[in-house]
């Protein structure tokens, strides 16, 4: 005989009561936090108008049913669609991320923070082009502020809490940050918005499957526009009334940690503030998996060093890659690679081709490259070793350094001094560097879309704080419609 199991409802889990009072009441106060959330939203943008360039990505656009468009729908940056705000979702997340060009936060789990503009700027810009009469014209400080707020959400989730060793993909802190930053835009209520935050939990949630070898692929480019999707799904749901589930996390037997975490309650760093926006980490300089960049910004100038002794990729007989356990865990992979995606998450393949041509583009993942002999060829000499000083200081709250160093020995027997590189340049401790460059990234990808006069307009109302934030949601976004 077993005992009976209580039927009483219990109180919510605190992890949930938590994020939904940040989400919902706590001011953001910090001027550093929206002078790097407005970077966050202009590269953001940038990285999805780079990725209309790859039909891989814009065959995945549109609406559901090919036609359909919604009379002041969410817009889609860089094309004519509108679109439900559910499926507009899908559209600006997948585009944001197809290219791995977007923001990153790496701590016990990795991801993308700003994947979530996929749905604060869908529900912003349909719920300002539907509010006539109700004098709640939403602005850009307003995506600001649920963008730092989602943030900090699927950061501080992320710090002490490893989803990708339970075989999790990472878009369920994108799910989770979504609903409850969307649930606070479209006005449901405390209760409504915990009930959303727990069918957020309750979903199925995303394998890692797609990640990793042998099974790598472009699921990997739009999961986190399957994730924004869903969370304004499921606060659209809960904003009907619809019942929420207290004990989502805890439930014996049939809740999240028992289920899906190895019977582990969540462990938090620190509250939630601005912490993870003030220490986001861009993309500037490459296209590449993150715990890859300062590898290959290390082969960039290895490149040259070769190019000055008169030496070329033909000549190296072996790289080592001193490096930390993460990305020997993510990308370290040897043999075939079968697509763009399986190439972007292989340490061998992003430092072979800097080592070869001296660049590291979005173009190089396409096979016109990849079909290049010589990068199979040097991938197969190229060695990745773990130093755990460089895994202590990736993990290290005062660092989160991404260190790589890389040793290139030459079939002559010369073995050419190690290029070590700590930080990215789209760390915080690099960032008078690293936003000149950004901002100029941003000045490309528009150009790949729009005529000068559009480029100027959108750099008029992107550039200036204040003037941006104060700009009506629907009116910047107008700016990006073909």
């Amino acid at each position: 005989m077993s005992a009976p199991i209580s039927n009483i409802r219990p109180p919510f889990d605190q992890p949930l009561i938590d994020i939904v009072d940040y989400a919902l009441n706590y001011t953001i106060t910090s001027p550093l936090a929206y002078e790097t959330a407005r970077y966050c939203l202009l590269d953001t943008l940038g990285c999805g108008l780079q990725a209309l360039d790859f039909p891989a990505c814009t065959k995945l656009l549109g609406p559901l049913v090919p036609g359909l468009t919604l009379h002041h729908g969410a817009r889609v940056p860089g094309t004519s669609y509108e679109l439900d705000p559910v499926q507009a979702a899908f559209n600006i997340g997948t585009m944001i991320r197809w290219l791995d060009y977007n923001d990153t936060w790496l701590a016990a789990e990795w991801g993308h923070p700003s994947d979530n503009l996929g749905a604060i700027l869908a529900v912003a810009d349909y719920l300002a082009r539907n509010s006539e009469g109700s004098g709640t014209k939403l602005t850009l400080r307003d995506v600001l502020t649920a963008m730092i707020k989602a943030h900090e959400i699927q950061g501080c989730l992320a710090l002490e809490n490893s989803f990708n060793k339970v075989g999790l993909d990472h878009v369920i802190l994108v799910k989770v940050a979504s609903t409850a930053v969307v649930s606070q835009m479209l006005g449901l209520t405390r209760e409504q918005t915990l009930n959303a935050v727990s069918l957020a939990f309750v979903d199925g949630q995303a394998l890692r499957t797609y990640r990793h070898a042998p099974n790598t692929g472009s699921r990997k480019s739009w999961a986190a526009g399957d994730a924004t999707s869903r969370a304004v799904r499921l606060a659209l749901i809960a904003q009907t009334g619809e019942m929420g589930y207290p004990s989502v996390l805890t439930a014996k037997t049939w809740g999240f940690y028992d289920v899906s975490f190895r019977g582990h309650p969540f462990k938090f760093q620190r509250p939630y503030g601005s912490y993870v926006m003030e220490n986001v980490l861009f993309k500037i300089s490459f296209p590449a998996e993150f715990h890859s960049q300062t590898a290959v910004e290390a082969a960039v100038t290895l490149h040259a060093q070769l190019a000055a002794l008169g030496k070329t990729a033909a000549d190296i007989a072996h790289v080592t890659i001193r490096t930390h356990e993460a990305c020997i865990r993510i990308i370290d992979k040897q043999g075939p690679l079968n697509n763009p995606a399986d190439r972007d998450h292989c340490i061998q393949y992003m430092v072979a081709v800097p080592l070869i041509f001296g660049r590291l583009t979005a173009e190089d993942y396409e096979d016109a490259v990849a079909t290049d002999n010589r990068i199979d060829h040097l991938r197969a000499l190229i060695t990745c070793v773990e130093d755990p000083q460089f895994t202590a200081d990736y993990h290290d709250p005062a660092k989160r350094s991404i260190a790589n160093a890389l040793t290139v020995h030459l079939t002559d027997g010369t073995v050419l001094p190690e290029i070590i590189v700590e930080y990215p340049i789209g760390h915080r401790l690099r960032r008078t560097d690293g936003i000149p460059l950004l901002l100029e990234k941003f000045k490309t990808n528009l150009d790949r879309r729009f005529s000068p006069e559009v480029r100027d307009r959108i750099l008029d109302a992107s550039l200036d704080q204040a003037k941006l934030e104060a700009t009506p949601v629907d009116q910047y976004v107008s700016l990006y419609v073909v």
